[in-house]
C-alpha cells in the first residue's frame, strides 16, 4: 500500500497555483518518509494517525460521528467554512461532499506533518483549481487578508468556524488558532459593518476635505524625525484623572499627545499637549468644543484624518494638518506625497502608529485602560464621561486586572486592545504603560509613577523635542493640486448604455437569465476598473457583486435594484469629479 498516494499531485497543484501554503510547507522541511510511520488502522477499520500514546486520533470516536453536524445548512451556496485542524481529511471531505460548489472551504493546519498526511490521502486538485478549497498557512497577517476576501460570504451568507476536536489531542496550538480565527472574525465583522454603514459618509468627508488638505500641507516631513524623543500618549481611560495632575506638575522633556476628545480632560488639569489627533468621522465630535477653552487650544496643532467631518476641522482654533487612511481615497494615494495610515477604530491606536512612524525612541502610555472598574467608562471631560455604566451581559465583558479586581469592557475596547497588542509584537522600541488598574496590554512594560521618575521615562535627547515641534509647524505649507481626469462623462454614457441593454433583457427575464448574469458580471468588472473611485463606490460594487454571486434567479426586483445602484454610481462619479477635478479649476 502507498502510504500517501495523492501527496505529490496535490503539492504540484499547490506549487502551480502559487499557493502561500506551499512555500510555508517548504520552509518546515518535514520529511515525507516519516509520515508513513504514524499511519495506522484504528478499531473502526479506518486509516488513522498514531498519537505518542499509541492510540489513534479517532480511537474514541468514529469520524462519521465526529463530523455528522459539519454540514452547512443556512445559505450554504453563499457561505464559507473555516476549519482548524485537518487530521487525515475526514472533516474537510465531509464538508466538501455536503455543500454546493459555490461554498468556500478554508483550512488552517499548524502542524506541517499533519497537513502533508492530509494531502496524501485525498485528491484535492479539482477543489484547489476551482478556488473552492484553500489551505491557509498559520500566519496571522495572511489570515487577516484571507478573511477580508470573505466579505460577500459574510453579508450574503454565513462564515462557519469549525475547530477539529480530534486534532486537539495533538497539542494546544489548535485551540490557540481557533481563538485567532474568532478574534480575526470579530475584528472583520466590526470593520465590514462600519464600511457598509459609514463608508459613504467617510469618503464624502474626504472629498469635502480634499481642497483644505491640499492647503493644509503634508506630514511627510515628520517621518523618522522623532529619533531620541520620548512620546507620552494620553488616553481617555478613568486612570488619566489620577496621573494627569502628576504629569502637569512634572511633564518632563517629552512630547505629549492625545486625541481631540481628550483635550478638555487635560485642560482641566493644566496639562497642554504638543499635538492632538482626530479620526472620528461623526458630527458628534463638534461637541468637544462645548467643553474646550478655544483660546487655550489655539497653539495645539490638530492632526486630522481626512475622514473627519469638515465642520469639525473648520471649527478647530489652531493649526490643522491632514493625513489619509486606508479604506478611503488614501488607499490609492502615492506614498511619496501623502501620509497614509491604518488608523483602526481607536484614536489611541492611531496615535501610537503615527508616532512610531515619526520614529520616536520610546512611548509611555497614560490612561490606556481599555476597561473600567466602576460606573464611569471615561475620564471627566471626555465626550462620554457623562455616560453611567450599567452592566449588560450581552454587551459587556467581565475581566480581571493585574491586581485580580473585576473590571468591565466591551467589544470595541477589546478590538482596539488587540490591534495595539498586534502592533506591539512588531514594535522595535520600548513601550511603557503607566498602569492604572485597567486591562493588561501584552507587549508593553507596566510601570508605576515612581518608576517613571526613577527610570527617567519622561526624558529625551537634548534638542529632539524642539526639532520635532519645529518640523511639525513648518509642515503646514500648501502643495500643488494633483492632476485628475474627469471620469463622469465617459462613465455616465457607459452606464446609460448598459441600463438600456439590461432593460431589454429583463423584459423577458425568464429566457435571458444567463445573459443578465453575464451583463451584471461585466458591470461589476467596469465598476472595479478605477482604484481611485473604488472606495466611494464600495457599497455599489458590493451590491452588484451580490446580484452576480448571491442570486440564482433574476426578475423585476433585481431589475429595480440594478437601476437604483447604477443611478447612485452616476451621481457619485459626478460628485468625485466635482471635488477632485472641477474644484481645482475654480481654486
Amino acid at each position: 500500500m502507498i502510504a500517501h498516494p495523492f501527496l505529490e499531485a496535490n503539492l504540484k497543484a499547490l506549487e502551480r497555483l502559487n499557493a502561500p501554503v506551499f512555500c510555508w510547507l517548504a520552509r518546515q522541511k518535514t520529511e515525507v518518509r516519516d509520515l508513513g510511520e504514524n499511519l495506522t488502522t484504528n478499531r473502526w477499520g479506518l486509516l488513522d494517525w498514531r498519537l505518542p500514546s499509541g492510540k489513534g486520533l479517532f480511537d474514541a470516536i468514529c469520524p462519521k460521528t465526529a463530523y455528522r453536524d459539519w454540514i452547512p445548512k443556512d445559505k450554504p451556496e453563499t457561505s464559507a467554512t473555516l476549519i482548524i485542524g485537518c487530521n487525515l481529511g475526514y472533516g474537510i471531505n465531509h464538508v466538501l461532499a455536503n455543500s454546493p460548489d459555490s461554498h468556500k472551504v478554508l483550512v488552517v493546519e499548524p502542524r506541517a506533518e499533519m497537513l502533508l498526511a492530509c494531502l496524501g490521502q485525498t485528491d484535492y486538485r479539482p477543489f484547489l483549481e476551482k478556488s473552492r478549497l484553500l489551505f491557509v498557512p498559520p500566519n496571522l497577517e495572511f489570515l487577516r487578508k484571507v478573511v477580508w476576501k470573505l466579505d460577500l460570504q459574510y453579508v450574503f451568507g454565513n462564515i462557519f468556524v469549525l475547530p477539529d476536536i480530534p486534532s486537539h489531542q495533538l497539542g494546544p496550538e489548535y485551540a490557540t488558532w481557533a481563538n485567532h480565527w474568532k478574534e480575526i472574525l470579530e475584528n472583520f465583522s466590526a470593520d465590514v459593518n462600519t464600511l457598509r454603514s459609514n463608508q459613504d459618509v467617510m469618503v464624502r468627508n474626504e472629498l469635502k476635505n480634499f481642497g483644505r488638505a491640499i492647503q493644509d500641507g503634508s506630514l511627510l516631513a515628520l517621518e523618522n524625525q522623532g529619533r531620541g524623543l520620548t512620546a507620552v500618549i494620553h488616553g481617555a481611560g478613568p486612570s488619566l484623572a489620577r496621573f494627569a495632575p502628576l504629569l502637569a506638575e512634572n511633564p518632563g522633556y517629552a512630547l505629549h499627545a492625545c486625541g481631540l476628545q481628550t483635550l478638555p480632560a487635560l485642560q482641566v488639569h493644566g496639562l497642554k499637549p504638543h499635538l492632538c489627533l482626530a479620526i472620528d468621522y461623526t458630527m458628534a465630535m463638534k461637541r468637544v468644543y462645548d467643553r474646550l477653552d478655544m483660546q487655550w487650544a489655539k497653539d495645539i496643532p490638530l492632526i486630522y484624518s481626512c475622514k473627519v467631518a469638515p465642520e469639525v476641522v473648520r471649527a478647530y482654533p489652531g493649526q490643522t494638518l491632514p493625513f489619509w487612511t486606508v479604506w478611503g481615497l488614501g488607499t490609492y494615494m502615492p506614498r511619496d506625497r501623502e501620509l497614509v495610515l491604518r488608523s483602526g477604530g481607536s484614536v489611541g491606536v492611531a496615535l501610537t502608529r503615527f508616532l512610531r512612524w515619526c520614529g520616536v525612541s520610546q512611548i509611555l502610555l497614560v490612561g490606556y485602560d481599555f476597561a473600567w472598574p466602576g460606573d464611569k467608562t471615561h475620564v471627566a471631560g471626555h465626550l462620554a464621561c457623562g455616560n453611567t455604566f450599567r452592566f449588560d451581559p450581552k454587551r459587556h465583558i467581565v475581566m480581571k486586572n493585574r491586581e485580580g479586581k473585576t473590571i468591565y469592557s466591551d467589544l470595541a475596547y477589546i478590538t482596539a486592545l488587540r490591534d495595539l497588542e498586534n502592533d506591539l509584537k512588531q514594535c522595535d522600541i520600548p513601550v511603557y504603560n503607566l498602569y492604572g488598574g485597567g486591562a493588561i496590554i501584552k507587549g508593553s512594560k507596566e510601570v508605576t509613577w515612581t518608576q517613571v521618575i526613577d527610570k527617567g521615562l519622561l526624558s529625551s535627547i537634548e534638542g529632539s523635542l524642539e526639532h520635532f515641534v519645529d518640523t511639525l509647524k513648518r509642515s503646514r505649507s500648501p502643495r500643488p493640486w494633483p492632476e485628475f481626469e474627469a471620469r463622469s462623462p465617459r462613465w455616465v454614457s457607459s452606464l446609460r448604455s448598459v441600463q438600456k441593454r439590461l432593460k431589454r433583457l429583463f423584459e423577458k427575464a425568464g429566457r435571458h437569465q444567463q445573459e443578465i448574469h453575464t451583463v451584471l458580471t461585466q458591470v461589476l468588472f467596469f465598476l472595479r476598473q478605477d482604484p481611485l473611485y473604488q472606495p466611494y463606490l464600495y457599497n455599489e460594487i458590493f451590491n452588484i457583486a451580490g446580484l452576480v454571486h448571491a442570486r440564482s434567479r433574476y426578475g423585476l426586483r433585481e431589475m429595480a435594484e440594478c437601476r437604483s445602484i447604477l443611478k447612485r454610481v452616476a451621481k457619485k462619479v459626478r460628485e468625485m469629479d466635482q471635488h477632485l477635478v472641477y474644484n481645482r479649476k475654480a481654486a
